[in-house]
């Protein structure tokens, strides 16, 4: 095993990794913690993984990692990395398999007085309206026309199909569609996996919560938003599927295969990538669009079942119960944004693997609704704690090309949690808080058993204390259907 690299504090919640740590960096790493949090990540791959990055041809400013930083494939998860156009690399380690994973917030005018004596209820009909799990099926199959429709327009697709309504698309990043998609460069196997799960949570940490407002930070933004203690809502984390994790498998493997032939070598063969202006560069990134816009329609299916399921337990549409979308973000992603780096205002591709955007208030792609209050950030917890909506501040552009954290971050793996953890005793535990778990398996609770994660107060608190983000709002679990 690889010794641990130097971890230099600089300020009560900045780390840095040197460059020379590691033979080849071209940059310094950046990790934002605090001694609360830090103990879990010395000697953690994952600071090997973001000394790693920092090698990457074309990268600017330095490697970043975020308060949740936790080991993953290639980049860590929450890390952040912005390439030159002309001289840098996209690199589909650094965006990961679950392309366009994300998180989804849904406000109702429901109090939780409202929903407490149908809670059950409610979860057997979100569980049998959001098909979940490992192999989780839609009801119907994309045809062909249709499934370019979806690469291409997203959540627009899904909005004319009548899965939502225009209003929805205002407040998702990008509109719900990234641009740049191109159906084409989706291979058949990545179509078939994914012809039957439009519409489906997945497993692992893909969960759909309904949640209470348990506090206010920020009033005016909270009052946006359409956030106030007690109201009832409905947090959805899901992403691409089957079919982002085939586009990631073979592009890896295609890039593997050019770097072999080239007899180029890396630091870490996880960070296989190709020049951004490169055919494979290009084709990758087109795809990586396509990718995003399944998951942008996802969320957005579920988002209508989501409705259904609300106005079938309480007898009324959904639009008398203010079932709205608050703000829809991505965390596995790579955008060419304009920022300046080493001192240059420029266009640079950043990936973000496990992070978000957190961009302040003033800058236009935040949705004009929210705009001059800075973008919403979505951090869900794990099932028995808090999670919170933040904004994004002027430092994060500074300090994390407009980046943050996206959730509490892993501090046990799956197989470590499984050992760890049993699922009667998660259970008994999340009843006696007053919470209610529908799970399509045992592991799937296990795996995300609150004890595996960090503590979300604290990841939260380094994100406002590094300048990345302030709190506007936090809530708490009141049932929650997991895969």
């Amino acid at each position: 095993m690889a010794a641990p690299v130097k971890l230099v504090p600089r300020d009560e919640f900045t780390y840095e990794i040197p460059v020379g740590e590691v033979e080849g960096m071209r940059v310094s790493g950046v990790l934002y913690s605090n001694a609360a949090l830090l103990d879990g990540v010395q000697g953690d791959p994952s600071l090997r993984q973001l000394a790693n990055v920092a090698t990457l041809p074309g990268i600017v400013g330095s490697a970043y990692a975020m308060p949740d930083i936790h080991f993953g494939y290639g980049f860590p998860v929450g890390g952040v990395a912005a390439f030159r156009l002309d001289e840098g690399v996209v690199s589909p380690g650094g965006i990961g398999y679950d392309i366009n994973c994300g998180v989804r917030l849904l406000r109702s005018s429901l109090r939780e007085a409202d929903v407490r004596p149908k809670l059950r209820e409610l979860l057997d009909e979100l569980y049998r309206a959001v098909p979940s799990g490992v192999g989780a099926r839609a009801r119907r199959a994309l045809t062909e026309a249709e499934y370019d429709e979806v690469l291409t327009e997203g959540a627009r697709w899904a909005v004319r199909e009548g899965l939502g309504v225009d209003r929805d698309l205002f407040v998702q990043e990008e509109a719900g569609a990234l641009a740049g998609a191109e159906p084409a460069g989706v291979s058949p196997n990545a179509r078939q996996r994914g012809a039957r799960q439009l519409g489906t949570l997945g497993s692992g940490n893909h969960f759909l919560e309904v949640q209470t407002v348990d506090r206010i930070f920020d009033e005016p933004f909270a009052e946006a938003l359409g956030l106030e203690p007690g109201g009832v809502a409905v947090m959805l984390h899901t992403g691409s599927r089957g079919l982002g994790h085939q586009v990631a498998t073979e592009f890896i493997e295609r890039m593997d295969r050019r770097l072999a032939a080239e007899g180029t070598s890396l630091v870490d063969r996880q960070l296989s990538c190709a020049p951004i202006a490169s055919e494979d560069g290009v084709r990758y990134l087109a795809a990586m669009a396509a990718a995003a816009n399944y998951a942008f329609a996802n969320r957005q299916a579920i988002t209508a079942a989501v409705r259904r399921a609300f106005s079938a337990v309480f007898h009324r549409p959904w639009e008398e119960l203010g079932i709205e979308v608050v703000y829809d973000i991505a965390h596995n992603i790579a955008k060419v944004e304009r920022h300046r780096a080493d001192g240059v205002d420029r266009e640079v591709l950043v990936h973000r693997k496990g992070a978000t955007r957190a961009l302040p208030a003033g800058r236009p792609e935040v949705p004009e609704p929210y705009r001059a209050f800075g973008q919403p950030v979505l951090i869900p917890g794990d099932m028995g704690t808090a999670s919170y909506v933040l904004a994004g501040l002027p430092g994060a552009l500074d300090r994390s090309f407009g980046s943050s954290c996206h959730g509490a971050g892993r501090r046990l793996s799956r197989h470590a949690a499984v050992r760890t953890f049993r699922f009667d005793d998660v259970t008994r535990t999340l009843a006696g808080k007053g919470i209610v778990v529908r799970s399509a398996s045992r592991e799937g609770v296990t795996e995300e058993a609150p004890g595996a994660y960090k503590d979300v107060e604290e990841v939260v608190r380094v994100a406002e204390g590094a300048g990345l983000t302030r709190r506007v709002a936090r809530l708490l679990p009141m049932g929650v259907v997991k895969g």
